[in-house]
């Protein structure tokens, strides 16, 4: 086992009546005992984010669940930061939609993107309400053979629990997952569940809460692989 733990920072407002919240520190000591780690997760509250400097030493990012953010400009930082910086990334629920408008702005140069539950006004607003909201729903996904998410399952369908009233506005999907940001996910419709970055070390955003397993007392795939890709970049910055 490791003599320094991997460091990872919960971008996010932490709320005990959260489901999530209270399923990410032991979905992240499960995946740390299987790969013979420690792990040191710390919350990082949004509004306490205004540059990128205190997130350097954290190995990797979570983006919790649990938006409206106190600070939508902080948790874009931080994605940011794990997005350019290249450390490991999972966003989840709220992670994934401020995935989504993080790209958009500071990839695609689209300076005004907005997410819908924030800016109800905005003319493009690449996060909107969903058709049906996804309020304690649990419904089958299909996973894209080869990518990050299906190597993490070691399967091509999962079944996932959500908390979400939010997603992927459909009218820019194409000009968003176009490359490098790709769809990874799907629901039975077709619309778009999870995300991927091409060219970085893991860089995953679901918007379903694959975290909730742990509240049930099961793994979670997902955040295995994303202490495994903090190991890994960690390990390799030492070695250089």
């Amino acid at each position: 086992m490791s003599s320094t733990g991997l460091m990872v920072a919960l971008i996010g407002d932490r709320d005990p009546r959260v489901p999530a919240h209270e399923a990410i520190p032991p979905a992240l000591q499960a995946a740390a005992r299987l790969l013979g780690e420690r792990v040191d997760a710390q919350w990082v509250p949004t509004s306490s984010i205004h540059s990128e400097e205190p997130l350097r030493d954290f190995d990797g990012l979570w983006c919790v669940p649990g938006s409206p953010y106190r600070s939508m400009d902080g948790a874009l930082i931080a994605i940011r930061h794990a997005r350019s910086a290249k450390r490991p990334f999972l966003g989840t629920c709220g992670g994934f939609q401020h995935a989504i408008v993080e790209y958009a702005r500071n990839v695609l140069g689209w300076e005004d993107a907005e997410h819908a539950e924030t800016a109800p006004q905005a003319r493009r607003a690449v996060v909107t309400a969903l058709e049906c909201s996804l309020v304690e729903i649990a419904e089958p996904v299909r996973l894209q053979v080869g990518s990050r998410i299906a190597r993490a399952y070691g399967a091509q369908e999962a079944f996932e629990a959500y908390r979400c009233r939010y997603g992927l506005n459909p009218g820019f999907r194409e000009h968003l997952l176009g490359g490098p940001l790709r769809a990874s996910a799907w629901d039975a419709a077709g619309e778009v569940r999870a995300v991927e970055l091409d060219g970085h070390p893991f860089y995953v955003a679901t918007l379903f809460q694959p975290e909730r397993a742990a509240l049930e007392g099961l793994p979670v795939p997902l955040a295995r692989e994303f202490l495994l890709a903090c190991r890994q970049v960690r390990d390799a910055a030492r070695s250089a």
